[in-house]
């Protein structure tokens, strides 16, 4: 590393203020940031001293993402296996899995990281470190087979209209990554919806499709589901590329928790909200927290920080809020079976809301307390 630190050094005045490639400074600034922690530190006023920064907290976000991201590697391998009987083993099942995501996360850094930067060059200010791990999730709740264009537009919306234009990181209302998924859907739903999702490319061939857990429960209920609740649990199952394994999504909320990155209170919160609604439906309520989005959703999109309410109060609302909104768009709309992009985006919406209403209740009861002492 300290090979990589003197070569960084030597470039450095390169792309400062008054140098050849000052233009680009922004970018030379987010590839320096990304192997090293900035130089740059408080100098005067009263601040707190803390090892947990930014970046420490995106990279715990990353480590807890990564059982999640090797097995969709595997199950996308392992699909395009299964549809096609090529009889591949282990490591052409990672293969070839590896070879349809690569490019996904190549168009989601590439694409948004450019925008990142120049944003940053414009203003004058640092690159933040914050759209690492929102390319990171971008891949993870897309279909595998979303055209790469389709896919690039979708991530200049997020970024430059969903949080730049509020400020940038920190200072965005809606969840960036959610949003990427929302502009597909609306704009290009045949991509994004329907009965069937897509499996696999085989040479030659059109695409095969595929049912999944949701289609099925939403166009027949249980009589139609052809896949068991351990096979839902373990992600073997066709379905958005990182959203199909419960178990790979609870060890990432084990990391989550137990650093205090991932607020536990939203997470049982939206558990409770889901099984509750699920009462309602024609199948067992449990079933919603194993198919689709959901765990992913709970896990890695409603606990973000910036997005999310900010007081303890309001965490315990807003995550039961957005569990129930899920469960019963399912329910009660079966063209639409998975609900928790919106149900999430929607109460990304009203967080300040509920934080405003529980602060305010709060100052109620301080004040009735001091009237009658």
């Amino acid at each position: 590393m300290s090979a990589l630190r003197n070569t960084l050094d030597k470039m450095k005045p390169t792309f400062s203020k008054g140098g050849k490639l000052s233009a680009l400074g922004s970018f030379f600034d987010a590839m320096e940031t990304f192997f090293f922690v900035p130089k740059t530190v408080t100098r005067r006023g009263t601040h707190i001293k803390d090892s947990v920064d930014l970046k420490r907290t995106m990279i715990t976000v990353m480590i807890a993402l990564i059982p999640v991201f090797l097995f969709s590697i595997y199950n996308i391998g392992y699909q395009m296996n299964l549809a096609y009987g090529y009889g591949w083993g282990f490591w052409m099942i990672v293969w070839r899995g590896f070879l349809k995501i690569l490019p996904l996360y190549l168009v989601s850094y590439i694409v948004g990281l450019f925008f990142e930067c120049m944003f940053a060059q414009i203003k004058g200010e640092e690159v933040n470190e914050g759209y690492f791990v929102t390319g990171f999730l971008i891949p993870l709740i897309m279909p595998v087979n979303i055209p790469l264009w389709m896919l690039a537009i979708a991530v200049a919306f997020a970024v430059v209209i969903g949080k730049e234009v509020f400020g940038g990181t920190g200072m965005n209302i809606w969840n960036p990554a959610l949003l990427c998924r929302a502009f597909l859907f609306f704009s290009y739903p045949k991509m994004m919806s329907g009965d069937s999702v897509w499996v696999a490319h085989k040479i030659g061939v059109d695409a095969v499709s595929c049912a999944t857990p949701l289609s099925e429960m939403a166009s027949g209920g249980m009589s139609a589901m052809s896949y068991s609740p351990l096979q839902m649990f373990i992600g073997l199952i066709p379905g958005s590329v990182g959203e199909t394994s419960t178990l790979c999504i609870l060890r990432g909320a084990l990391v989550l928790l137990f650093t205090g990155v991932g607020s536990w209170k939203v997470m049982l919160s939206c558990v409770a909200g889901g099984l509750l609604a699920g009462l309602l439906g024609n199948v067992p309520a449990y079933y919603h927290l194993i198919m689709g989005g959901f765990a992913f959703g709970c896990v890695f999109m409603a606990t973000d920080p910036v997005t999310s309410a900010q007081t303890e109060t309001g965490k315990w609302i807003y995550g039961f809020l957005i569990g129930a909104f899920a469960v019963l768009l399912r329910i009660f709309n079966p063209g639409y079976p998975e609900g928790m992009m919106l149900s999430i985006l929607l109460m990304n919406t009203f967080a300040p809301l509920i934080d405003h209403m529980v602060v305010n209740g709060n100052i109620r009861r301080r004040l009735r307390r001091a009237k009658t002492v």
